[in-house]
C-alpha cells in the first residue's frame, strides 16, 4: 500500500461506499435542490435513473464482462469491500452514453475496450503508445482505497486498482518544458451516441479534455486506474483506463482516456471552458471556497443507508490529502486559483 494511515487520510470501516450505492451519484443533490454540472446543461434526470440512490436494492446486472485482476490489496482495507458487484454498475455520470444516471449502463455494454491504444507523447524524449494488454501487465497492479468528493457536495470511499501516473510519466522522459498532462476520452462517435446526440449528450464539446500541472501529474496519489472493486473496469465507469485524482472535484478523474500529452500551456478543460466560474481549472477540494449556488463546507456521504441516513460531514481541505498534496499550492491564492 502506498499510502499507509496518515492522520487525515485514514480511513475507518464506517468510511467507505458499499457497492450497492456506487455510481447511483446526484439523486440526493438533486432532490435538495443543489444543482450541479448536469443541471447546469439542463439534462433531465428519469425517475428510473434516479431510484435507490440510498436504498440497498439490487442492481440490473451488466451484460459486459469484466474480468479479475491480480494487484497488491490494500492490507488496511481489504476487509471493507464487501458489496455484490452487480450494486456498482448500474447508475454512473458519463455523458458520452447520455446523462441520465441509467444511460451510461444501459448504452455502453457494447463498449469495445480491446483494442485500445493509449499514446503518450508531447514534449517528452520517449512517446510510446500502450496496447490493452499494457495496461494490466506493464505496471505492478495496487488497490487504493481513495475519497472521492464531487463538486456538488456529496462524497464516496472507492477501492480502485491501478498504478501511479508518475510511473507512466517516467518511462517517457518528459522533457525541460513539459508544464502540464493534458488528457483525452475517446472520441467515438457510433460508439458512444452521446457525442452524435446534444440532447443525449448534454450539450457537452467532445472529446472530453482534462489537464494537470505536471508536478499534480507526478505526485504519488495520483492513480491511473484499471480496475475497481477487485475486476476490471465497465465501461460506464471508464474502461479500460481512467484517471484519479482524490484531493481534487471528481469531474477531473476522466474516463475512457485514448491520448495523454506533456504540454507547454495550460490546456483548456471540458467544464472549466464551459462555465469557468463553476469549475475551476485545478478543483482541489477547498471548503472554504463555495460554489457559486452552494456551500462546499460539508458533503453527503454516501453509504448503504437510506435516503435520510445521517451522512453529512464535514468537507477536509483537500479532501483529508493535504499532508501528501498542500505543499504543492503553498504559494497560491486557492480562493483564485480555484
Amino acid at each position: 500500500m502506498l499510502i499507509k494511515t496518515p492522520p487525515k487520510s485514514a480511513l475507518k470501516t464506517s468510511d467507505i461506499t458499499d457497492e450497492s450505492v456506487y455510481i447511483q451519484r446526484r439523486q440526493l443533490i438533486k432532490s435538495m435542490g443543489f444543482l450541479g454540472a448536469g443541471a447546469l446543461l439542463g439534462s433531465v434526470i428519469s425517475k428510473t435513473a434516479n431510484a435507490g440512490f440510498f436504498d440497498n436494492k439490487d442492481a440490473d446486472a451488466s451484460s459486459f464482462k469484466t474480468t479479475p485482476l491480480k494487484f497488491t490489496a490494500d492490507k488496511d482495507n481489504v476487509s471493507l469491500i464487501k458489496t455484490p458487484e452487480q450494486k456498482v454498475i448500474s447508475h454512473n455520470n458519463f455523458y458520452e452514453f447520455g446523462a441520465q444516471k441509467n444511460q451510461p449502463a444501459e448504452l455502453s455494454q457494447n463498449f469495445k475496450v480491446n483494442p485500445w491504444q493509449l499514446s503518450i507523447s508531447g514534449e517528452c524524449d520517449n512517446p510510446i503508445t500502450l496496447d490493452y494488454d499494457d495496461l494490466t501487465t506493464m505496471f505492478a497492479l495496487e488497490e487504493r482505497i481513495y475519497r472521492l468528493r464531487c463538486v456538488e457536495a456529496w462524497s464516496m470511499v472507492v477501492p480502485w486498482i491501478g498504478f501511479s501516473l508518475a510511473d507512466l510519466l517516467k518511462k517517457v522522459a518528459p522533457n525541460s518544458s513539459a508544464k502540464y498532462v493534458l488528457f483525452e476520452t475517446l472520441h467515438d462517435p457510433e460508439q458512444m451516441p452521446g457525442q452524435s446526440d446534444r440532447r443525449l449528450g448534454g450539450g457537452i464539446a467532445y472529446p472530453y479534455i482534462e489537464g494537470l500541472r505536471i508536478d499534480e501529474a507526478m505526485n504519488p496519489l495520483t492513480l491511473m486506474s484499471v480496475g475497481l472493486y477487485g475486476k476490471t473496469l465497465p465501461p460506464q465507469n471508464g474502461a479500460p483506463i481512467r484517471l484519479v485524482v482524490p484531493w481534487k472535484y471528481g469531474f477531473k478523474s476522466i474516463k475512457s482516456i485514448v491520448s495523454i500529452k506533456l504540454v507547454r500551456e495550460k490546456p483548456q478543460t471540458t467544464w472549466n471552458k464551459l462555465a469557468a466560474n463553476e469549475y475551476g481549472f485545478y478543483a482541489n477540494v477547498n471548503p472554504a471556497h463555495d460554489h457559486p449556488r452552494w456551500s462546499q463546507a460539508s458533503e453527503r456521504r454516501i453509504t448503504s443507508g437510506g435516503l435520510f441516513a445521517r451522512n453529512r460531514i464535514e468537507t477536509l481541505p483537500f479532501n483529508g490529502y493535504g499532508e501528501q498534496v498542500a505543499h504543492m499550492y503553498k504559494d497560491m491564492d486557492l480562493t483564485k486559483y480555484y
